[in-house]
């Protein structure tokens, strides 16, 4: 149960809650920086933090920008790309170190592979999953998310401020157990317990989903902040890994990934695995991390 070794790391007037996890000591240990996603915590970790923390990697994990414990800014253009990316790399700043391998899932993933992109000096690998590497878009995402999945796409939904952060409020529990589900049952899926359940139902009902829904708000924006990244490529040794049942799985084209990484690559595929896959099936995400980080 991940309930303690947290602190609290100021960026750009924004505090991040960090589980920082691992010898803090002088040993050259290496560091590994973990990106949760929507609607997640750094608690998401729960079962990677102890299996790298014990193979050597110092980790940090923090609720990221209006999650849990860290702060909401209220203005809708404080989650964009750009300082989400930020936020991590100042993670490294505040443990002096100056390059990390980043693991992010869902919409973390993208997060860590536009730190790859923005800040390649500070990356030494980098690893997505569910969300795999993709080029930057030719046109606007909420106009190519409206011609080709219609305006009951959910993205699109998550755009108007107030509407959807109500309804997801009104009954946390649901919510959570209903995205955890994947809609397929309204019962608890096996990979999770009622009281880990209940960290996820505390938080959101705390904090409720504003700040969370605010990075989806920002797809324009970051589309239209990112266009110096068309022609750059991934350099770090990069891995994705997918589950052959994920919901989302649609809407991706991992098979872009060449598009966006030049240097080596690696991708997996989890047979009967859904969306939360390090929580889902933790005994092989963490040896599919172990694997690529201690890899060449």
């Amino acid at each position: 149960m991940l309930t303690s070794g947290h602190r609290f790391v100021e960026r750009d007037g924004v505090r991040l809650r960090v589980f920082d996890q691992g010898d803090r000591g002088e040993s050259g240990q290496p560091v590994v920086v973990l990106a949760h996603g929507f609607p997640e915590l750094a608690y998401s970790w729960r079962h990677q933090i102890p299996a790298l923390t014990a193979a050597g990697y110092r980790v940090l994990a923090p609720d990221q920008r209006g999650y849990g414990d860290s702060d909401r800014p209220a203005a809708v253009e404080a989650y964009d790309i750009l300082a989400l990316t930020s936020d991590l790399v100042g993670l490294l700043d505040d443990v002096g170190v100056e390059r990390a391998s980043f693991i992010g899932h869902d919409w973390g993933a993208m997060v860590v592979w536009h730190t790859a992109l923005l800040h390649p000096d500070r990356v030494a690998a980098v690893a997505g999953l569910s969300v795999p590497p993709i080029p930057r878009a030719r046109s606007r995402p909420t106009e190519r998310w409206l011609e080709k999945f219609g305006p009951d796409f959910y993205m699109l939904r998550y755009q108007e401020p107030g509407v959807v952060d109500a309804e997801l409020a009104a009954d946390v529990a649901a919510t959570m157990r209903d995205m955890f589900a994947e809609g397929r049952t309204p019962a608890l899926p096996a990979w999770i317990s009622a009281e880990e359940f209940d960290v996820y139902v505390e938080a959101f009902t705390r904090t409720g989903f504003t700040g969370a829904l605010n990075w989806y708000r920002n797809y324009d924006r970051n589309w239209a902040a990112t266009e110096h990244l068309t022609d750059v490529r991934i350099t770090a040794p990069a891995l994705f890994v997918g589950g052959t049942e994920d919901p989302v799985r649609g809407t991706m084209r991992p098979e872009r990934a060449s598009e966006v990484v030049a240097g080596p690559y690696r991708e997996e595929w989890l047979p009967g695995a859904g969306h939360w896959l390090q929580q889902e099936q933790p005994a092989a995400i963490n040896r599919i991390l172990l694997e690529f980080l201690g890899g060449p």
